[in-house]
């Protein structure tokens, strides 16, 4: 089945929502390695990045009815893993914890141009530098950069202020320019 074209995907989002489990198995499989991407970017380690993807599909299984068929599916299941990503940080939030005052405190006038240093270097270990970053500074970093989120809604998705939003994306552009630079020095 081709999930670029509409009958087959009101085929698969029908026979999910009627809990038939060769569908369920099918849009699992077909949706496998894009997703698995959205949740290696939120996580730390590969074994958190299978529990957001898992947990991620539970919720699109319960949700799939409400599908409206008014983008792709694609984009709809993308959101609930991001989603899915950002409850896991509300959940983990006193882990990750900083202390807000303290990063106003040091905030970052401008943020760090990235001068196409990272070009050069391939998608997987851009994944690595990014999993490396804290989680706080990874997850504004993929909100806003790979998911298109606004300080605003960062700031609100995460309970934080849009100043703290831009100071982490900051601090986490600083830290993987260093660590590119790190890399690079090493070749």
């Amino acid at each position: 089945m081709d999930l670029s074209n509409q009958a087959d995907v009101r085929k698969i989002v029908e026979g999910c929502a009627e809990r038939n489990a060769g569908y369920q198995q099918l849009l699992y499989k077909t949706m496998y390695s894009s997703m698995m991407l959205v949740c290696q970017r939120y996580a730390n380690r590969p074994e958190d990045a299978k529990d957001l993807f898992q947990d991620g599909f539970i919720k699109v299984f319960d949700k799939i009815e409400k599908f409206n068929f008014n983008g792709s599916l694609e984009g709809w299941i993308r959101r609930i893993m991001v989603n899915n990503a950002i409850d896991y940080y509300r959940k983990n939030k006193n882990k990750f914890a900083m202390s807000e005052t303290l990063l106003e405190a040091h905030q970052i006038a401008e943020e760090v141009e990235s001068e196409g240093i990272f070009d050069d270097l391939n998608a997987d270990l851009l994944l690595s530098f990014v999993q490396q970053l804290s989680p706080v500074y990874q997850t504004v970093f993929n909100l806003y950069i790979l998911d298109d989120y606004s300080h605003a809604e960062i700031a609100e998705e995460l309970g934080i202020s849009e100043g703290t939003s831009k100071s982490n994306l900051s601090k986490a552009k600083k830290n993987l320019k260093q660590m590119v630079n790190t890399h690079l020095q090493k070749m």
